[in-house]
């Protein structure tokens, strides 16, 4: 997505010059300078810069209050499980993999790269994750810039050919009928066996309801109503999901109400 008077736009809720020290969990700042080589004295340049960039390109909220560098996947209940899987062989594709953070944690962690895939919508984001982490000469892993919505995109390629799919803040772009189309296309991506899984996180709420604002329509679940979705879903292509799924309180620097949660959560053929 090319620039934009609004992308450049630093004067909203969602937009801080700076991090906080909360807002660079250890885990970022441990995979900056060990995997990457950032000296310490200089992580928080390095993050600024890269994430003014990111910016440019579109004003996703998460890049504004940098919490691209939360943890993601390594808050799930399966984390391991996950890791243990790549070094068996199995695939895990990240979805709307933003800069590839959730794919570099895997990899430090362990994960053959050569067994993640990554996919976002904006390719620039993707080039930018290779100057955040300087990882273009090692890392292995496969990108795809694709539309999960677009039957002709290379992820056709990919299609029941995924053990596990990462979401992280992803379902929740969406209106509630949105969602399910794009669930559909997710879930189609899953190796048809049982064990494949879907996991991820996103912004929930104590009771679920659509929001319309001037950026679309998003509709935020609880976990009965996330639950509720997966079992439709399961319906319609003739599989049981199991679904795990909690909710948790965000951050304190956040910058939405208090009946705002992040649900994280696992999706996984019976």
């Amino acid at each position: 997505m090319s620039s934009s008077t609004q992308s450049q736009d630093t004067n909203v809720a969602w937009f801080d010059e700076e991090p906080s020290e909360s807002q660079i969990p250890p885990s970022a700042r441990r995979l900056l300078e060990t995997y990457s080589g950032v000296p310490p004295d200089k992580v928080v340049e390095h993050i600024v810069h890269l994430r003014n960039e990111a910016w440019r390109i579109f004003p996703y909220p998460c890049i504004g209050q940098f919490r691209f560098l939360e943890p993601g996947i390594d808050g799930l209940r399966e984390y391991d499980e996950a890791l243990n899987r790549l070094r068996d062989g199995q695939k895990l594709l990240d979805m709307a993999c933003c800069f590839g953070q959730t794919i570099r944690q895997l990899v430090n962690d362990g994960a053959p790269s050569q067994n993640i895939y990554g996919c976002d919508l904006q390719k620039d984001f993707i080039e930018l994750g290779y100057k955040l982490f300087k990882d273009r000469d090692k890392l292995r892993a496969e990108f795809v810039v694709a539309d999960i919505l677009d039957p002709t995109s290379s992820l056709r390629d990919l299609r029941g050919q995924m053990d596990m799919i990462y979401t992280g803040s992803f379902f929740h772009l969406w209106g509630l009928q949105k969602q399910k189309e794009v669930s559909r296309a997710v879930a189609a991506l899953l190796r048809p066996e049982a064990g494949s899984m879907i996991l991820g996180r996103q912004i929930a709420s104590v009771e679920a309801f659509e929001k319309t604002s001037a950026t679309g329509t998003m509709y935020r679940h609880n976990v009965e109503s996330f639950k509720q979705l997966w079992e439709e879903i399961g319906k319609d292509l003739g599989v049981v999901f199991v679904v795990d799924a909690r909710l948790e309180k965000l951050n304190d620097d956040h910058f939405m109400g208090d009946d705002t949660k992040r649900i994280y959560f696992s999706v996984r053929r019976a």
